[in-house]
């Protein structure tokens, strides 16, 4: 399906953002573009608590009737897609290349299961369109476009995520950073937040107005 702006399908939050995309080609429930969508994004290079912790969160959040958006990307995203589909929630993967082209390869079971599972995987590129650079710059701007708020989990200042938190600020999203206060020394997220490395990612963050957040419940009261 193909939703050109201005059409009563088009998504409404999406047209208001600057630079929204003329049109959208849409597999699966187009529906879903009209719910109230969060974002949930970070690291391709997660660790084993940070996926963890996203596939919790986008449970926890489709329980409460909220659709999760994502890039399907390794890590972060991939976690995020899989937390909804296992709630039997709604998911929303956005790509920054054309149907016939997943990227990574390794997500087109991914990809399949989205749509078997009532979710939708949607492009502003043509099925043909391959794997650049830019189109995953652009494909940032839909994903924190079609949401109210980004959750941000284990990103760094200079990564995809925080291409897609500017975005999100600038379109007036409520933007959040999960911060586990687990004091268990063989956490591995722990031992990623102590690192000074880190700490300055998530300082970047909160410097670009991220609320730091330490379950899932607080995405919610932030929101009101």
């Amino acid at each position: 399906m193909i939703l050109n702006i201005g059409d009563d399908t088009y998504p409404d939050i999406l047209q208001t953002i600057p630079y929204a995309p003329k049109k959208l080609y849409v597999l699966g429930n187009e529906k879903l573009l009209k719910e109230k969508c969060l974002a949930i994004v970070g690291s391709r290079e997660c660790t084993k608590n940070g996926a963890k912790l996203a596939e919790e969160y986008a449970k926890y959040l489709c329980d409460q009737n909220y659709c999760i958006v994502s890039g399907m990307a390794e890590g972060i995203d991939t976690s995020a897609h899989i937390g909804a589909l296992k709630s039997k929630g709604k998911t929303i993967a956005v790509l920054g290349s054309g149907f016939k082209h997943i990227f990574p390869r390794e997500n087109i079971k991914l990809f399949n299961e989205i749509l078997n599972k009532g979710g939708a995987i949607v492009s502003e590129y043509e099925e043909n369109t391959g794997v650049t650079s830019k189109g995953f710059v652009m494909r940032d701007r839909i994903i924190s476009g079609l949401s109210i708020g980004v959750v941000v989990v284990e990103a760094k200042s200079k990564s995809g995520t925080a291409i897609t938190v500017d975005f999100a600020k600038k379109q007036g999203r409520k933007i959040f950073y999960i911060s586990n206060n687990d004091n268990n020394n063989n956490n591995d997220n722990n031992k990623y937040l102590k690192d000074e490395a880190n700490k300055g990612d998530i300082n970047y963050f909160i410097k670009k107005g991220a609320e730091l957040i330490t379950c899932p419940k607080d995405v919610l009261v932030n929101l009101k």
